[in-house]
């Protein structure tokens, strides 16, 4: 007992001396790149799918939880499925990006990743797929995308921002117009990643301790000891955020719920979620404490996909990407509609 002891606490100190661990192993080349953002490509070592899959990931932080690395991502498990992937990485912004917008976001950066990634691909349709923030993103392109969007897949992405999980009272002061932080914002001007991260810990994690103690619990074993450094890397991976942004999304989204409405504006165009015809797979987590599944539900009723599934994941807010594996609801889901070659 006491040998067992004296591993985990060996352990448990060599795991946490570790500060970068080793993440995004699978073979990627970057095909594009604008300010910040690179798009990279993940060739599978045998194509089996005639329809490329786009990756968007969240604004809060690093998109390398999708691959975390060999064994645990699911950027792995997707190419070794036969998928050609793509992701955008939109960068850590600086102090200069600070007034880059949704607009900016889902016109300059998603839509020219997607068209950059259907000339390389020299595909004819494309599956996109997006997590939290990133496929609420997705969402509001798809609605107003020329481009041929053949599978929309929406991971615990928050579309109708009238229900609110987390800083209840606060949201309902910005909704009923009796709280403005606009002035802040501009002021601000980027919001850096500490208080990214902290406002992230008030909601999951205010006593940060949990992780360290599921660490001590299992310390003497190596494999999981290094899966945990990764995933613990990426929790603490938040960057810097724009204040245009999120005033935007506070204000539009939050405040106004214009998603939902079909009175958001990006750019000159009228984002109508009708106008949405692709495949949908939505996924909820049961466990999630950022994105409910009533912020999710509502996009089914509101697209004119003829094929639409909705889907609850046993877990928590990121058990998707964490897992580190395709999941079968997924790649059954995805299969049958990224047209196999044959």
């Amino acid at each position: 007992m006491k040998e067992i002891k004296l591993n985990r606490l060996t352990g448990f100190y060599k795991t946490i001396a570790i500060k970068e661990p080793e993440v995004g192993m699978t073979p990627r080349v970057a095909v594009w790149k604008k300010n910040k953002a690179t798009l990279w490509h993940y060739p599978p070592e045998e194509k089996k799918y005639n329809v490329p899959l786009f990756l968007v990931y969240s604004l809060i932080n690093q998109p390398f939880i999708l691959d975390l690395g060999p064994s645990y991502s699911l950027i792995e498990a997707l190419t070794a499925n036969g998928y050609d992937v793509y992701l955008l990485d939109f960068g850590i912004p600086g102090y200069e990006d600070k007034d880059l917008t949704m607009d900016d976001y889902i016109l300059r950066y998603i839509k020219k990743g997607v068209q950059r990634a259907l000339l390389h691909s020299n595909a004819e349709e494309i599956s996109l797929m997006g997590f939290c923030m990133g496929g609420t993103f997705a969402a509001i392109y798809t609605a107003i995308s020329e481009e041929p969007i053949k599978n929309l897949i929406l991971s615990v992405a928050p579309i109708d921002f009238s229900v609110v999980s987390v800083f209840t009272e606060g949201a309902k002061l910005l909704q009923d117009g009796e709280l403005n932080i606009d002035p802040i914002l501009d002021a601000w001007g980027l919001i850096p990643a500490s208080s990214i991260k902290g406002g992230m810990r008030l909601v999951t994690a205010p006593i940060y301790y949990s992780p360290y103690l599921s660490l001590l619990s299992h310390a003497d074993n190596e494999e999981r000891n290094i899966k945990w450094s990764r995933y613990n890397y990426w929790a603490k991976s938040h960057i810097p955020f724009s204040g245009a942004t999120l005033k935007q999304m506070m204000n539009d989204l939050g405040k106004e719920n214009k998603l939902i409405k079909s009175s958001l504006m990006i750019g000159d165009n009228r984002v109508k979620l009708e106008n949405i015809k692709a495949n949908l797979l939505a996924v909820s987590a049961s466990h999630d404490r950022l994105v409910p599944q009533e912020q999710i539900m509502p996009i089914l009723d509101l697209v004119s996909s003829n094929d639409k599934t909705f889907h609850v994941l046993q877990g928590g807010h990121a058990s998707l990407a964490k897992d580190g594996k395709a999941p079968e609801y997924l790649t059954s889901w995805l299969s049958n509609r990224s047209n196999p070659i044959k």
